[in-house]
């Protein structure tokens, strides 16, 4: 018998979402260009306080959350492969194996496209806050990069996306509103969940907003 369980505590499931908001926000900022620079600069300060909270609590987080539970070698991540063509759901309780490793290639994507920015210009009068340290040559070719990236960011989140809608259509899982309630429907109940404090959370999110902080006001 399906059983309700919840996976995704609630950090995760916020770190998510507003990564969602600030990729949004990102993206119209830099295309705006000009006076959007104050905002892309926040954006972007914001996405690497983000990414920075997700690779800690990937270790101390909860159960689901951590890299522990999700991160599997070249075997595990075939059978994944193989199982994905199939119609039959093979839920899992957190991410699949290639799920995981999607995780991990958004978040260094993600971490590219930060820290390049930090150096980035634009040719005409904005520029990072690391672009006069680094001098011009390296901020432009840091600055290509950036663009660049960006490509395969929204690669990545397409291929994410797209991965979403298949496990719903092909399979009937409904990922995003797991991760939304934090619940998923497993066919049998797995070890209860342990959750990290959010009292951790919340100080490990003051920390990550102070190091960015420090970094964006060289």
């Amino acid at each position: 018998m399906a059983v309700s369980v919840k996976v995704w505590d609630l950090p995760t499931r916020l770190f998510h979402w507003s990564l969602v908001v600030l990729l949004g926000l990102s993206w119209w900022s830099g295309e705006e260009g000009g006076l959007a620079f104050d905002t892309h600069t926040f954006s972007g300060a914001a996405v690497l306080t983000l990414v920075l909270f997700r690779v800690v609590w990937g270790f101390i987080g909860g159960e689901y959350a951590r890299f522990a539970s999700f991160v599997r070698g070249p075997g595990r991540v075939w059978r994944s492969l193989r199982d994905l063509l199939s119609p039959a759901p093979q839920p899992e309780a957190g991410h699949n194996p290639l799920g995981g490793w999607m995780i991990l290639a958004l978040l260094v994507s993600l971490a590219v496209q930060v820290l390049t920015g930090l150096c980035a210009n634009d040719d005409i009068m904005n520029e990072g806050p690391w672009a006069a340290r680094v001098g011009d040559d390296w901020s432009d070719t840091l600055s290509a990069i950036h663009e660049a990236n960006f490509a395969v960011l929204l690669a990545l989140v397409a291929l994410h996306v797209l991965a979403v809608i298949y496990h719903r259509v092909r399979k009937g899982e409904r990922l995003a509103r797991a991760m939304v309630t934090g619940y998923k429907t497993l066919p049998a109940a797995p070890p209860r969940l342990r959750e990290a404090p959010i009292g951790l959370a919340l100080l490990l999110l003051a920390a990550c907003a102070g190091i960015v902080t420090l970094l964006i006001n060289p």
